[in-house]
C-alpha cells in the first residue's frame, strides 16, 4: 500500500494542506498517527479518494455542517 505525505495527498486531491487539516479537525478524515521514530505522517490513497468525494458532495450543494 502506497502512502503519501500531507503535501502529496493535497496535491493529488487538488486541495491545499490546510483543507486536509480542516477536514481532520471536523472529523471528516482521520489524522494518521505520528511515526514513533519521527518523520512525517503518511496518508493512504483512500484518504485522497475520501477528499475527492467530500469535494464532489460540496459541489452538489452539501454542507460540511
Amino acid at each position: 500500500m502506497k502512502t503519501l505525505t500531507i503535501s502529496k495527498a493535497a496535491r493529488k486531491a487538488g486541495v491545499g494542506v490546510e483543507t486536509i487539516r480542516f477536514y481532520e479537525r471536523k472529523g471528516l478524515i482521520e489524522q494518521p498517527l505520528k511515526p514513533i521514530d519521527g518523520g512525517y505522517r503518511t496518508y493512504p490513497n483512500e484518504t485522497v479518494q475520501r477528499i475527492l468525494f467530500i469535494r464532489q458532495a460540496q459541489e452538489l450543494g452539501f454542507s460540511l455542517h
